[in-house]
C-alpha cells in the first residue's frame, strides 16, 4: 500500500528517520534524494541508480523500503514536493534535524558549494545567450524580485542600470507593483526574480506583462516552478536549503555571469561610465581613502 502524505514534511521526514535502517546504498540515494529532490524527481530509477552509483532493484527496494508500491510512486511523491514546496516552519523543523549548532557553517557552505555545482549543470548555455541578447533588444526593461528575492533583483537593477540606460527596478514601495509596470508594452523585456516559497505578486506581474505583450524571462529554481510556466524563457538557479533561509549563493552567482556578459559586450561604454563615476565618487567623497573615513559633505 502506498503512503499518503498530508504534507511535503512528511516525506523527507519519513527519509530522515529511516535512515539509519538502510542498507548501505539506500542510504546513498536517500542522502541524494535528501540534498536533491529537485532533480530526482525526473529521474527513472535506473538513471537515478547510475548517479548514485547503485542498481535500479536497489533504487526499487528503497521505494519499497519506504512503503511505495513502486519507484514511480516515489517519484510522484517526489515531484509533488517541488510544486508545494515546504513552509517555512516545516523548513525550521527539518533544518534542527538535518544541521546542529556545531555543524551549521560547515553545512551551510557545504550546501551552497552543491547548489553552485548542480546549477552549473542545470544551466543551458544557449538560453543564457539568448537572455543576453534579449536585454540588448528591449526598449525597456523591468526587473521584479519580491521578499527575498529583492536582494537579487536589487543587485541585478543595480549593475545593469549602470551598464545600460533603460534599466528599473520595481519594488514594493509607495507605488503599486502593477502601477510601476502599467507601461510596459511590446519591445520590453521583464525579468522575473523567484525562489520557493514564490511570491504570488511577482506571478501575476509575469501574467500581466505577458498580456501587454513584452518578453518575460524568468530567473528561478525550476522548469516546472509558477515563474517558469509564465516565461519566454527561463534560468535555473539552485536554491535548496534545508532551513527556514533561502539560499541565494546560485541565483546571485547565475546574475552576475548575466551581468559580467552584458558587460563584456559594451565595454567601451562601461569604461566611459565608470571614468565618470571615479570623478564623482571623488568630489562627494563616496568611498574611504587611505584610511580616512569619507563621506560627510561637510568636511
Amino acid at each position: 500500500m502506498d503512503n499518503d502524505f498530508n504534507d511535503n514534511r512528511d516525506l523527507m521526514r519519513l527519509i530522515q528517520t529511516r535512515f539509519q535502517k538502510l542498507s548501505k546504498g539506500q542510504k546513498l540515494i536517500a542522502e541524494y534524494i535528501l540534498n536533491d529532490y529537485d532533480k530526482a524527481a525526473f529521474m527513472t530509477a535506473a538513471k537515478l541508480g547510475v548517479a548514485v552509483g547503485v542498481s535500479e532493484s536497489t533504487v526499487v527496494r528503497f521505494a519499497n523500503e519506504l512503503g511505495f508500491s513502486g519507484y514511480p510512486k516515489l517519484q510522484k511523491a517526489l515531484q509533488e514536493l517541488i510544486k508545494n514546496k515546504l513552509t517555512t516552519v516545516q523548513r525550521l523543523e527539518l533544518s534542527n534535524d538535518y544541521v546542529s549548532d556545531a555543524d551549521a557553517l560547515k553545512g551551510v557552505l557545504k550546501s551552497d558549494m552543491e547548489n553552485i555545482r548542480s546549477t552549473l549543470e542545470k544551466i543551458n548555455p544557449k538560453i543564457f545567450e539568448q537572455v543576453v541578447n534579449e536585454i540588448f533588444k528591449a526598449n525597456n526593461i523591468y526587473i521584479l524580485g519580491l521578499r527575498s528575492s529583492t536582494a537579487v533583483a536589487e543587485f541585478l537593477g543595480f549593475y545593469l542600470n549602470i551598464i545600460l540606460k533603460n534599466v528599473r527596478t520595481v519594488s514594493y514601495g509607495i507605488s503599486d507593483i502593477f502601477e510601476q509596470l502599467i507601461n510596459v508594452k511590446e519591445g520590453d523585456l521583464v525579468i522575473g526574480i523567484g525562489f520557493p516559497r514564490y511570491a504570488s505578486k511577482t506571478i501575476a506581474a509575469l501574467d500581466f506583462s505577458k498580456t501587454r505583450g513584452a518578453k518575460v524571462i524568468a530567473i528561478t529554481d525550476s522548469l516546472i516552478s509558477p515563474l517558469a510556466a509564465q516565461a519566454d524563457l527561463a534560468l535555473i538557479a539552485q536554491s535548496n536549503m534545508a532551513s527556514f533561509v533561502d539560499s541565494l549563493v546560485a541565483p546571485l552567482s547565475l546574475v552576475n555571469a548575466l551581468i559580467i556578459s552584458v558587460g563584456m559586450r559594451e565595454k567601451e561604454n562601461i569604461a566611459k561610465t565608470f571614468d565618470s563615476l571615479e570623478e564623482i565618487w571623488q568630489d562627494y567623497n563616496v568611498y574611504q581613502i587611505n584610511n580616512k573615513t569619507i563621506g560627510d559633505l561637510n568636511d
